[in-house]
């Protein structure tokens, strides 16, 4: 369904689960992002009424989410903590390509946004299917299955605006690019949430 061509090594959740504090403050930094990233959709193109009436109330599920976050690591006595720099989202980010039309930057945002709530849907089912916490179970679940949806949209969106081939071929592309970003993540040691 997600298209993700690497999956996650299902031993993650084990890593995981013994890093639980670090897993739900890179979350809540996560769903802080996704917040900002749709409010910058919004401002970068109000004149597209579909993506800003589609975006506005995934701002506020979104940010809604982070409080939940908060509440998970409040009720665990731990802190938020300091943001780390999020290597997975800036290797994605430099996919964007740079120059030239707006138009194919939309594009490329809308995709890589998918693309980060595929990811983030994938590794929320292993913790919701794997993790002892059964709190952080049906947590994980909603959470899940309400990133499934919003992997939808910014697909939907972006055949909306674009023709069905040109998205095809780029999110085929950026699904590619993201295999090699997970494989040089994980070489260097470094962890996404």
């Amino acid at each position: 369904m997600l298209g993700l061509k690497l999956p996650t090594d299902p031993r993650w959740v084990n890593i995981a689960e013994m890093h639980i504090e670090d897993i739900l403050i890179d979350h809540a930094y996560c769903e802080q992002k996704a917040a900002s990233t749709c409010i910058s959709l919004i401002i970068q193109y109000p004149l597209k009424k579909e993506l800003v009436d589609t975006l506005t109330p995934i701002v506020a599920e979104e940010w809604g989410h982070f409080r939940m976050v908060l509440r998970e690591l409040d009720k665990r006595g731990y802190a938020l903590g300091k943001q780390r720099k999020d290597e997975y989202v800036s290797a994605l980010n430099k996919l964007i390509r740079s120059g030239g039309k707006t138009e194919d930057q939309l594009l490329d945002k809308l995709l890589i946004c998918g693309l980060i709530e595929a990811r983030s849907c994938e590794r929320f089912r292993l913790l919701s299917e794997n993790i002892s916490d059964p709190e952080l179970k049906t947590f994980y679940h909603e959470l899940m299955v309400s990133e499934a949806g919003h992997y939808r949209t910014f697909l939907d969106l972006a055949r909306l605006y674009f023709p069905v081939e040109d998205v095809k071929a780029r999110f085929d592309f950026m699904l590619s690019e993201e295999v090699e970003i997970m494989q040089t993540i994980a070489m260097s040691g470094k962890s996404i949430h």
